[in-house]
């Protein structure tokens, strides 16, 4: 078997029985449609979706400084997370350009689980393994380890509910416990990608056809459908959450990308990346280069990344996504624009579709955002 051949989820004989259209993500063979990924996307606004999100990358790092070497290598305190919480991060290079951004949760005392992209896996625990040394740490590759499933939207919490033993009512949002899911013990968290409430179930691979059906057959009647890749973009791409490789790359700061809340310099000690950041930081309080706004088109052709935002006649930013939006019925875009123009309601804004300028609504993020 070749290295470049995909890698395959603990799901992919059941998701090529139920007739999925599969794509390469990452290196990685998955799921992108069942069926319509209007369907799927309407589906998990307001009844359910079911997500096979195996590809992401579990990095484990447990000792009595796994705490001191996360708050080292990663740009948040991570000491402040308790047992059972989770929290959204980055980890950067020394320069301050984002390698990846990741969900961190507090599994134990001095236990950590760092989840990473599918695209960034290797970069982030090769990261992670050359910052542990002088750490009394051990950062460990538990991709395998683990298959993760979603489900997401407003009927979750009543499937989950009868197929587990755990407290959902008392799982807050960004935090994980263990329980059992379908008679087999699981991580059960509460972090979501799409705008709506949901959970992630971390299971072992052999348990994960089971977890799998028994959420099929607990949320069928209450309209929970299997989702693929596309829609989980068009609902993070409506709910304003960034995407590595799109929003964030190795050339913007968490600054640039308009989240330098996620960069804590109150913490003790140094980290990787505090002085770039730090200088990052009074450029973007002075003057913010480009920021990242949401546009929504007035006609109906879709925008994609890379195409150029125009503006009198010159060119004011760039899309880094677009799709169209089933939830507001036009296609939408983020797009990093100069501060010129970033305010909501800006006129003259169009994007440059194939040499036609189209014109588009300047609005603030998020597109969509759920009633409580």
């Amino acid at each position: 078997m070749s290295s470049n051949a995909p890698r395959h989820t603990a799901l992919d004989a059941l998701h090529r029985s139920l007739g999925a259209t599969m794509t390469d993500f990452a290196g990685w063979d998955m799921p992108l449609r069942y069926g319509s990924e209007r369907d799927e996307h309407l589906a998990v606004r307001t009844k359910a979706g079911l997500f096979d999100l195996s590809h992401m990358g579990e990095i484990t790092v447990t000792g009595p400084q796994a705490a001191e070497l996360l708050a080292f290598a990663l740009v948040g305190n991570i000491a402040t997370v308790g047992v059972g919480r989770a929290r959204y991060t980055m980890i950067c290079q020394a320069d301050g350009g984002i390698l990846d951004d990741l969900i961190v949760y507090r599994l134990a005392e001095h236990t950590y689980m760092v989840v990473a992209n599918a695209s960034n896996a290797q970069v982030v625990l090769d990261a992670l393994t050359e910052r542990a040394a002088g750490f009394d740490a051990v950062v460990r590759d538990d991709r395998d380890a683990y298959a993760l499933i979603a489900v997401q939207g407003p009927e979750s919490p009543g499937i989950l509910k009868s197929i587990t033993d755990a407290d959902l009512d008392g799982l807050k949002y960004y935090a994980g416990l263990p329980g059992t899911v379908a008679g087999v013990p699981a991580l059960i968290a509460r972090t979501g990608y799409t705008g709506e409430d949901g959970f992630e179930l971390f299971v072992a691979p052999a348990d994960a056809e089971k977890v799998w059906q028994a959420l099929t057959d607990a949320g069928t009647p209450a309209g929970l459908v299997p989702c693929g890749l596309s829609c989980r973009d068009t609902l993070r791409l409506e709910a304003g959450m960034p995407l590595y490789g799109h929003e964030l790359t190795t050339s913007l700061t968490p600054f640039d990308a308009g989240l330098g809340r996620v960069v804590k310099f109150e913490k003790d000690g140094d980290f990787v990346g505090r002085e770039a950041l730090a200088e990052a930081a009074e450029r973007a309080a002075s003057k913010p280069p480009r920021v990242l706004v949401g546009l929504i088109a007035e006609g109906r052709r879709v925008p994609r990344a890379g195409y150029p935002v125009v503006a009198g006649g010159q060119v004011i930013g760039e899309v880094t996504s677009g799709a169209p939006s089933p939830t507001l019925g036009k296609p939408i875009a983020m797009a990093y624009v100069d501060a010129a123009h970033a305010a909501p309601g800006t006129a003259g804004v169009g994007v440059d579709i194939r040499g036609s300028h189209e014109p588009y609504e300047v609005v603030a993020l998020p597109f969509y955002k759920r009633q409580k």
